[in-house]
């Protein structure tokens, strides 16, 4: 799988939203590859979208429609900066139901000083997160270049994500948390879609 993520600030919110509805209504049925995508904008202005293809070279095909080239101009148009792009070809999927019924998605980035350990512990974390966050519907994680990293929490409802952050971890993965945060760079970046875009092929 490979996954393209664009965020920038943009000037209107309403707008975009209408243009990412609209590639899924126009442009999706030609996009050979196409896996889905998870889009929305921040109480700041700020898009996150996150685009998946079954392949690099699907994604670029993409690219390379005259179609995808038009509406990209009009999207560009709503960015009040250079919008930032990330792509991996690491991903790990994780779900525990149905993350398109998602009522608030959390996208996290930052950077792991070894990111091979921090895949380790979470791999081997003993937690049972159906039972102790049943709010969490599933996560995409996906590694890029340097240790950075960019996560994806799939959740039921804001309100019901907020009551599971208040609720303390079993020991073990107090320890998991623990490990995590040596390994971390820098502060993590946090945008929270209160209105999030879920889409996949028809």
């Amino acid at each position: 799988m490979f996954v393209q993520v664009f965020q920038g600030q943009v000037s209107s919110g309403d707008a975009v939203l209408g243009l990412l509805d609209q590639w899924v209504r126009d442009l999706a049925p030609g996009a050979d590859g196409w896996l889905g995508s998870t889009a929305g904008v921040t109480d700041d202005g700020t898009l996150v979208a996150l685009a998946r293809f079954e392949s690099e070279e699907a994604a670029q095909h993409n690219s390379n429609r005259p179609e995808q080239g038009a509406w990209w101009a009009e999207m560009e148009a709503l960015f009040t900066s250079e919008p930032e792009f990330r792509n991996s070809t690491a991903v790990d999927v994780e779900t525990a139901g149905d993350p398109a019924d998602a009522g608030f998605v959390q996208v996290m980035q930052g950077r792991s000083k070894d990111p091979a350990r921090s895949h380790e512990l979470m791999a081997t974390d003993p937690t049972d997160w159906q039972e102790f966050r049943p709010d969490i519907l599933g996560t995409l994680l996906l590694d890029h270049d340097d240790g950075d990293w960019t996560m994806a929490i799939y959740f039921t409802s804001e309100a019901e994500a907020r009551a599971g952050e208040q609720k303390e971890p079993p020991p073990e993965l107090q320890e998991v948390m623990a490990e995590m945060d040596s390994l971390s760079v820098g502060e993590q970046a946090f945008f929270d879609l209160k209105d999030p875009r879920m889409h996949s092929p028809a």
